[in-house]
């Protein structure tokens, strides 16, 4: 069982890393444009954290093993479907599903773990090992996806899940059991989770489109207005109409709960932005294949999970906010730093230090995070926060790699226009786009160390069940 649940969460967190070093290698084949590309990461990160929180509810309503089943179905199949893609909108289409299929697979996966291992002992061993699993996606996804991008093809970045898809499924039919949540059994909030999903691809729909058309052009605005209708539409759902709320708005009269996610959503724009930006600047300006620019990346996952385990150790002794704040901070300037690197500069003196910096500081960020997010919620509402810190990671992660994908087609279109024609303009064209990105994503971190002033000093203790959740969010 454990094999099993490792093996698919190892997949779900393998295809967030594994794209990015393929983007190049998409965009040239399907014809992406600059803004466009952002798509094949904000679609699947969109799908994914809009509908978290469903995924893990229908799980416990209609059978662990069930929604494990259809969900891993699911993502094998868009998997399929996005390596044979043959046009932006079929890669697109893919990504969606393959995002609908791992917030069904990813609650799923966690919650069979718990319910099987009961003893304390052993659950925390387990989850250390799922955590270790789903952490090592993250480092794997990297270095695979230039393996296979350099050596077959970018379509084998998604071609790779299917064998292992359906290997799992069958393994998985025999082996695990059915299990449901005890006492009644609640309503799914469908229309809850179906309204802010919708309204957060509107609204990133309309930020993308901003580098043709104007904030203040009507197109704009209206699409605008859609966006805005369908998350007021969501926010009356959950605080009127749902009778169990996908989100209990309860939640965030809770400052730290309330802070943890403002603190999440701006570390997602920016370590989005860091992979996605760094991947095409190392590929398109210093002219790095898929391997090497793999490899380059597992300085900065190594970082990460340095970070993590640190502030799990200084967290309780110099508190949770302090070691978020410091590394909110660290993350700012290890982003700041990027924002200064040229055409001409090497890896390691435009990518390494920079990179390796900001990581960091979100590795120690990420622990504390966590914390306080399930810090004072009650025993059965920790899992319900620690799902509700995902979503805003991915949320932050898609709308802001929306904005900073604009900001930076339009900075280098308009460079372009300037320059003498030939490739050793447009590599510095590029470079200006994507460190204007890195500027403004290391001003979003400062903000972050900004917002984790309104979590108090000294949180609620959290409860011994609640104890778990963080490591939920660090694998995830």
């Amino acid at each position: 069982m454990l094999a099993i649940v490792c093996l698919a969460q190892f997949m779900v967190v393998l295809d967030v890393s594994i794209v990015n070093v393929a983007l190049p290698a998409i965009q040239h084949d399907l014809r992406f444009s600059a803004t466009g590309l952002q798509w094949v990461v904000t679609t699947y990160a969109l799908t994914f954290g809009g509908l978290l929180l469903l995924g893990g509810r229908l799980a416990d309503l209609f059978g662990r093993r069930r929604i494990f089943l259809v969900g891993l179905a699911l993502f094998t199949g868009a998997s399929l479907l996005g390596g044979f893609a043959g046009n932006q909108a079929t890669l697109i289409a893919a990504r969606s599903l393959q995002g609908v299929g791992a917030a069904v697979l990813s609650p799923a996966t966690l919650t069979i773990l718990t319910v099987t291992f009961t003893d304390q002992r052993s659950r925390a061993r387990a989850l250390g090992i799922w955590s270790a699993v789903a952490a090592g996606g993250g480092a794997a996804g990297a270095l695979f996806g230039g393996i296979l991008t350099q050596e077959l093809s970018w379509r084998w970045i998604l071609f790779v899940n299917v064998p292992i898809g359906v290997a799992l499924f069958v393994v998985a039919r025999l082996a695990l059991t059915e299990s449901r949540a005890e006492g009644p059994r609640r309503r799914v909030d469908v229309a809850g989770a179906l309204t802010v999903t919708a309204g957060l691809l509107v609204l990133v729909y309309a930020i993308v489109r901003t580098d043709t058309v104007s904030w203040t052009a009507p197109s704009t605005l209206a699409v605008l207005a859609v966006a805005a209708a369908l998350l007021g539409a969501f926010v009356w759902i959950e605080a009127r109409v749902a009778s169990h709320p996908l989100v209990p708005l309860r939640l965030f009269r809770s400052r730290a709960v309330t802070g943890a996610n403002l603190v999440m959503f701006s570390f997602g724009v920016g370590m989005f932005a860091m992979w996605f930006f760094l991947s095409l600047y190392l590929q398109q300006v210093l002219g790095y294949d898929p391997v090497l620019t793999g490899l380059s990346f597992l300085p900065q996952t190594a970082a990460i999970a340095v970070g993590a385990t640190v502030s799990g150790r200084l967290a309780p002794r110099l508190g949770p906010r302090n070691v978020l704040v410091a590394g909110a901070v660290i993350a700012a300037g290890g982003l700041f730093w990027l924002s200064f690197a040229s055409a001409s500069d090497t890896y390691w003196t435009g990518a390494c230090g920079g990179g390796i910096l900001a990581t960091l500081g979100m590795g120690l960020a990420f622990t504390p995070t966590a914390l306080l997010a399930t810090s004072g919620v009650r025993h059965e509402e920790a899992g319900l926060a620690s799902g509700l810190l995902n979503s805003s990671r991915q949320i932050g992660a898609s709308v802001g790699l929306a904005a900073l994908s604009t900001v930076a087609a339009t900075r280098i279109a308009a460079d372009l226009r300037h320059l003498p024609a030939g490739e050793a303009a447009r590599k510095v064209a590029m470079t200006a786009g994507y460190t204007q990105a890195f500027l403004i994503a290391s001003v979003v971190a400062l903000v972050a160390a900004l917002l984790a002033l309104v979590i108090p000093a000294r949180p609620p203790a959290l409860e011994d069940a609640a104890g778990h959740a963080p490591v939920a969010v660090l694998a995830d």
